[in-house]
């Protein structure tokens, strides 16, 4: 018989268990902050604002302006870096202290307590300061007053009339407004009356000076949620007009001026006459166009445009005249030559006066002798005129149709007239815009 062999399965040694090990939880998870457990702000529903169902809660506003950074006549805005400070009471923040001292924290404690929802009204762009932080800060007293400051840059709208410009004055404000709470609400108001408003001495401006801060109370309706408390700082600002009478003023002034100089110069003198006039209507042309290029484009006249323009016209009257007296003297010269072919040749004889009044008869002889003997030119004219017009037939008759007329006058008279109306109109605009 065969035996079947078993094997039987040997155990292995049993090694000792060791208990199991359970993860600890979290206890940064489970544990409330400090500040939380001082406040005690899980006990209380912060979503409503204090004293909810009761009277408005009243808020204080402080405010004080660290720069007033630009002013843009095109986006008619302004921007403006300012602390922004609340006051409230929330009884619901108070604990308990034995040498009163306040608590400090920072932003990340605003998220779990209520807080005024204030915005600038008309605000184009803001932002709270994060460098290096969070420009927050929190401050919580024993009995439940609150101060809540942000660093913060707004830049808001500023309707500007620039009917005087650069001649004008401004006046810009900023609007604060709680963008929820309606005046059953929150009642908003200056901490401190017009001394809620401080600003930094160091605040300067490149063209304007800055007159004056106020600040000021009116309630805001709206047709679908009411009426509200809203806050302005106002501010009024001069500009400065040195640097427009550097880069406009002075300028155009010198342009008329300079056309002046035609004036001076001999009719005859066409190329001299010509580009100077048409140089500085080139020159107005481009202070205008300059001008215009760095303001809005509104549809009223500014104080700069009509000093501008009527300096454009003067210097384009300049132009005008000059093309008046060259047109005059042509005419004239051609009435000269057709008056000197009606007298009589008197070349080379050797009493002229008595071939003159031979022709002329009664004639004036002292006025032939003064035509025979007469260097300067106008004088021949005029003396030739004279003849003409004491003599009959086809001479005297073209003479009676033509008029004299003395270009030279015509400069003489520009001499005085242009610089006096020019200087009446500086008056008229400075007395009235300054």
């Amino acid at each position: 018989h065969l035996r079947r062999r078993y094997v039987m399965p040997i155990a292995a040694p049993s090694l000792p268990r060791s208990p199991i090990r359970r993860r600890s939880p979290d206890m940064t998870k489970s544990r409330m902050m400090k500040s939380e457990q001082i406040l005690r702000i899980r006990e209380h529903d912060f979503t409503m604002r204090p004293g909810f169902g009761g009277p408005p809660i009243p808020v204080g506003v402080d405010v004080q302006v660290e720069s007033l950074d630009t002013i843009s006549e095109v986006d008619m805005d302004f921007t403006m870096t300012l602390y922004l400070r609340h006051y409230w009471k929330d009884e619901r923040l108070a604990f308990p202290s034995t040498n009163n001292q306040s608590l400090t924290f920072d932003s990340r404690l605003l998220k779990k307590i209520w807080v005024p929802d204030m915005f600038f009204v008309h605000s184009k762009r803001s932002f709270i300061h994060d460098t290096t932080t969070d420009n927050v800060m929190l401050r919580v007293f024993p009995d439940g007053n609150v101060l809540y400051s942000l660093r913060v840059t707004v830049t808001a709208m500023c309707n500007m009339d620039l009917s005087h410009f650069p001649l004008d004055t401004q006046t810009c404000s900023l609007e604060i407004e709680s963008y929820a709470y309606t005046d059953e609400d929150l009642m908003l108001y200056w901490k401190k009356g017009n001394d809620s408003l401080r600003t930094d001495d160091k605040i300067s401006l490149s063209q304007f000076l800055i007159q004056k801060f106020h600040t000021t109370t009116k309630l805001a309706f709206y047709s679908s949620t009411g009426w509200y408390n809203r806050l302005y700082i106002s501010f009024t600002l001069r500009r400065h007009i040195f640097f427009f009478l550097l880069q406009t003023y002075f300028p155009a002034t010198l342009m008329v001026m300079l056309s002046w100089v035609s004036f001076w110069i001999d009719r005859r003198a066409v190329p001299a006459r010509v580009p100077l006039g048409i140089t500085t209507v080139l020159t107005m042309s481009t202070i205008i166009t300059g001008v215009n290029a760095s303001m809005p484009k509104v549809s009223y006249i500014k104080a700069v445009d009509i000093y501008l323009w009527v300096s454009f016209v003067f210097v384009f009257l300049s132009v005008i005249e000059y093309a008046a007296v060259n047109y005059l003297t042509t005419m004239q010269e051609r009435r000269e030559r057709t008056l000197r072919d009606g007298l009589p040749c008197t070349c080379g004889l050797a009493h002229p006066d008595q071939v003159m009044a031979s022709r002329y008869g009664s004639m004036d002889m002292s006025a032939a002798r003064s035509y025979s003997t007469a260097e300067d030119g106008d004088t021949r004219e005029r003396i030739l005129v004279q003849l003409a017009l004491g003599g009959d037939g086809r001479t005297a008759s073209l003479a009676k149709s033509a008029l004299w007329i003395d270009t030279h006058s015509i400069d003489k008279y520009s001499r005085m007239v242009f610089p006096g109306a020019y200087a009446l109109f500086n008056m008229i605009y400075w007395s009235v815009y300054s």
